[in-house]
C-alpha cells in the first residue's frame, strides 16, 4: 500500500510511476485529496490498469489492477 496522502500533485503520481517500474498486477494508494485521485486515477488507467476508488472520511484508497 502507497501512502500518498499530505502529498500535492504532482508528487503521488510521481510515487505511482516509480512503484509501476516492478511490473506489479495490482497496486494500492491512499490519497487525501481530489485532484491527487484524480491524476493518479488516469495515469494508472492510460498505463492498462483499471481504477477502483473507495472514500472513507475524505481519505480515498484507489485500487489498480492489469
Amino acid at each position: 500500500m502507497l501512502d500518498a496522502r499530505g502529498l500535492s500533485c504532482p508528487e503521488p503520481v510521481i510515487m505511482i510511476r516509480e512503484a509501476m517500474k516492478s511490473k506489479a498486477s495490482s497496486y494500492e494508494m491512499m490519497v487525501d485529496n481530489h485532484a491527487a485521485k484524480e491524476n493518479v486515477s488516469r495515469f494508472a488507467m492510460h498505463q492498462g490498469y483499471k481504477v477502483s476508488v473507495t472514500e472513507k472520511n475524505g481519505e480515498y484508497t484507489l485500487k489498480m489492477t492489469k
